[in-house]
């Protein structure tokens, strides 16, 4: 499949491999691997850190394997989930990375672009948020209001 914005075709890469159960080596228990994802998230870690520091430091491959749930799963029965999506969040904070460099360079035009692709690419991710119920029907993405939101 070809992607949306370049001439460029897909993405080739290794495939993570099909496995259905946990692996018998990881010694973490699904209570203990919960717990250490609040305390994670206490500390200020995104969810994609938190499962990168379980991979990596904790032998945890999987963090659904092991407690049939996911990290943002997890922090939303605890009440402690941000908001906004992570991924809905760290496009906004580019946009106004963007916007900020466009002020001071007027006659980039290809950042000026760059923009664009971006601001399409949040208008699309929160239409499917919305219909998911992760948003507020009624919020509308500017760039005043992902200033605001990334501060």
């Amino acid at each position: 499949m070809s992607r949306m914005h370049s001439s460029k075709r897909g993405r080739s890469g290794s495939k993570r491999p099909y496995v259905t159960s946990n692996p018998e080596w990881v010694k973490m228990e699904a209570d203990d691997i919960e717990e250490k994802i609040l305390e994670l998230y206490k500390r200020g870690k995104t969810p994609s850190e938190i499962g990168v520091i379980l991979r990596d430091q904790y032998a945890v491959p999987n963090v659904k394997l092991a407690t049939d749930k996911d990290v943002t799963d997890i922090l939303e029965e605890n009440d402690v989930y941000q908001d906004f999506p992570q991924d809905l969040m760290n496009l906004m904070e580019k946009a106004v990375n963007l916007s900020e460099h466009l002020e001071e360079n007027q006659k980039d035009l290809k950042n000026k672009r760059g923009l664009q692709l971006v601001e399409a690419k949040i208008r699309r991710l929160a239409k499917y948020y919305k219909k998911q119920g992760k948003i507020p029907e009624d919020w509308k993405y500017s760039l005043d209001i992902a200033e605001m939101l990334t501060q």
